[in-house]
């Protein structure tokens, strides 16, 4: 009898220990921890010595426009250890598409200090191939308003008034992934803290 009870009683305390897990990491994929939300301003702190923001988190998505707002402070002002890396173009915000991992379908900006000036660029995955063209140089402490908007077999990259459109071999009608958030790199990690400001549109 006590066998039995002992039982069901571990049996109950599995099957709550399993629903909150659950519940837990369905929370956290489908609303995301720390979940950038429209119109709300989020601070991307990427740590000395690290890639990654500390804000990165994964929302999945499906839409035809992702469209924000960004600030860099003096921060954005570095100087890579290899001369050679200072063009390497450092990732701000955008997707990954066609129901894929980043590296072969996705859209995003990137940035970079260099040549004397903080740089926006589009950059794209299609089928696994890198492309990037530079759009504008910005000013440190502007607000700044980017998009990508998917149409059919191209993206089209705007900021403020510059525009520049990018192939797009995705199959999918919408832009289908999850979001991808500012890193940094390139080669080399962030050789001091840096801060981003973003806000969606």
């Amino acid at each position: 009898m006590k066998t039995r009870v002992l039982t069901s009683f571990l049996c109950c305390s599995m099957l709550v220990l399993i629903f909150s897990c659950k519940k837990i990491i369905e929370s956290s994929i489908d609303h995301g921890l720390n979940t950038p939300k429209k119109g709300e301003l989020i601070e991307y702190t990427i740590p000395k010595g690290q890639h990654y923001a500390d804000q990165n988190t994964y929302q999945a998505i499906e839409f035809d426009e992702l469209k924000f707002t960004v600030r860099f402070d003096s921060s954005a002002i570095y100087q890579t250890i290899d001369q050679a890396n200072q063009e390497d173009i450092n990732k701000l915000y955008g997707f990954s598409d066609n129901n894929a991992d980043h590296r072969q379908f996705s859209a995003r900006f990137g940035w970079n200090w260099a040549r004397g000036a903080l740089r926006l660029y589009a950059y794209v995955y299609n089928s696994g191939d890198r492309t990037s063209q530079e759009m504008t140089a910005i000013q440190i402490g502007t607000e700044d308003t980017c998009s990508i908007k998917v149409s059919g077999d191209h993206y089209t990259f705007s900021v403020n008034n510059t525009t520049t459109q990018m192939a797009r071999e995705s199959k999918t009608s919408e832009a289908s992934g999850y979001k991808l958030f500012p890193y940094f790199g390139g080669n080399e990690t962030a050789p001091h803290e840096i801060d981003i400001w973003i806000k969606e549109l």
